[in-house]
């Protein structure tokens, strides 16, 4: 009870002579920093009074690694100002802050930990735009509108010179006219079965270009077009089908290691008349999610999951990116695909989880920019957001780092995949009004 005395007094006196400083004149112009540093400060002085601790700055936000020290140094003396002196050094008592954001604001959190007690505490901040552009390095994430419609729509394939949509009941074909699209033919899917609350599905094209799969749940349908002009001459066949859905496409292996090859995000966006490269997952229609279950076996277990993607590492290979249905992102590397150790036996490595990917959606796509680390994760926002927004992000280890400033989009982001050239992604959106948007989202270096 005398502590806590001792601390309100302390607290009432650190309060009466801030508002003399207030009213004694006009504060000099404050950096972006300054006031949530005082905010956090005065939060964290409040549960620990005056003393010594230690003091850890983690940064998982798109603030410059540059700009950590400074607000370090802001903290330091904000807190000193309140009779907390902090370091780096070892003490009894610890502050471990962490400087996080999502795409409407940065978040400051603080643990602080006196004995085996821990309180958090945090500090809001306003996202300034104009600054966050400035401060993200990378590139930049720009989207093209190519297709707007008033029918639910799961997934758009581009052909030459037309457009493939897949409806949940329905294939429509497109053909260009001028700046318009033609319907050149509909197709009924026909499933007996009934469709999920939330369907999803995907459309992949053939190498030749004249010829797409489709997927949706408990169905399969293939098309093909036997003239030069895929959009004229459609035959279209539909029916039942519990097979595996092609989500990725595994790597060509290595033949000559003296001659390396740069790893590229690689996705089923086409199919090739020889599919064994063609990673498979069983898709529960009823829950809208993959099972885990995978063909061919890539050697670790993995989660039910909505989105899946390989990526190559920076030491070289590839790894497998997950987003399982509990909301954790994990990665798994080399050891899921055939590599062997030194002397030559198969490898099995775990799933490990990334950190920074709390805000992120449930679909993420692979994207090769050739900006920064050459590939980024480009990801949906957290949450059901009537003004959803895709943001690029890098793996340089097991932490996802943003690679771009937010990209506003026009609705909530519904589904997001690779195109077929892998240097841009897909995204279907649906906005206030239920009316459906294919948009083309690419990625240019600053």
């Amino acid at each position: 009870m005398k502590k806590m005395a001792m601390k309100l007094n302390w607290l009432a006196a650190t309060g009466l002579s801030v508002l003399m400083g207030l009213a004694a004149g006009a504060a000099p112009v404050a950096g972006p920093w300054d006031q949530p540093a005082a905010t956090l400060a005065a939060q964290i002085a409040g549960i620990l009074g005056p003393g010594q601790a230690q003091l850890t700055i983690r940064n998982l936000s798109t603030i410059s690694t540059d700009e950590v020290p400074a607000i370090r140094q802001l903290l330091e003396q904000d807190l000193k100002a309140h009779g907390v002196n902090a370091s780096g050094g070892e003490s009894a008592s610890t502050i471990r802050i962490t400087l996080s954001e999502d795409a409407r604001e940065r978040l400051w959190v603080a643990e602080v930990v006196e004995g085996s007690e821990t309180q958090v505490v945090m500090a809001r901040v306003e996202l300034d735009r104009q600054r966050q552009t400035q401060d993200v390095g990378g590139l930049m994430l720009r989207r093209q509108a190519i297709f707007t419609g008033h029918e639910q729509l799961l997934a758009a394939l581009e052909i030459p010179d037309g457009l493939v949509i897949l409806e949940p009941e329905q294939i429509v074909i497109y053909a260009r006219a001028a700046d318009q699209w033609r319907v050149q033919r509909r197709v009924t899917i026909g499933q007996k079965r009934p469709l999920p609350r939330d369907p999803h599905g995907i459309l992949l094209a053939t190498a030749s270009g004249k010829g797409f799969e489709a997927w949706l749940a408990g169905m399969q349908c293939t098309g093909h077009s036997a003239s030069e002009q895929p959009a004229d001459d459609w035959m279209v066949h539909c029916a039942e089908s519990d097979d595996p859905w092609p989500i990725l496409h595994e790597p060509m292996k290595q033949v000559n290691p003296m001659q390396p090859t740069v790893a590229q995000p690689v996705a089923p966006a086409q199919i090739e008349e020889d599919d064994s490269r063609l990673i498979r997952a069983f898709y529960n229609g009823a829950r809208n999610y993959f099972t885990g279950i995978v063909t061919p076996s890539l050697g670790v277990d993995l989660p039910p999951f909505y989105s899946a993607a390989l990526i190559p590492r920076p030491a070289g290979g590839v790894a497998l990116l997950v987003n399982g249905i509990d909301g954790k992102v994990q990665l798994v590397e080399n050891g899921a695909f055939n590599v062997g150790d030194a002397t030559g036996r198969s490898m099995t490595v775990g799933l490990k989880p990334v950190a920074g990917t709390r805000d992120w959606g449930s679909d993420f796509a692979a994207l090769s920019s050739g900006c920064g680390a050459g590939t980024q994760v480009i990801t949906s926002g957290s949450g059901q957001a009537e003004n959803d927004s895709l943001r690029a992000y890098e793996l340089p280890a097991l932490e996802a780092v943003p690679a771009s400033a937010p990209l506003a989009m026009n609705g909530t982001v519904l589904a997001l995949w690779t195109a077929s050239d892998s240097k841009s992604v897909m995204a279907v959106l649906r906005d206030a009004a239920n009316e459906y948007e294919v948009d083309r989202v690419t990625a240019f270096c600053n």
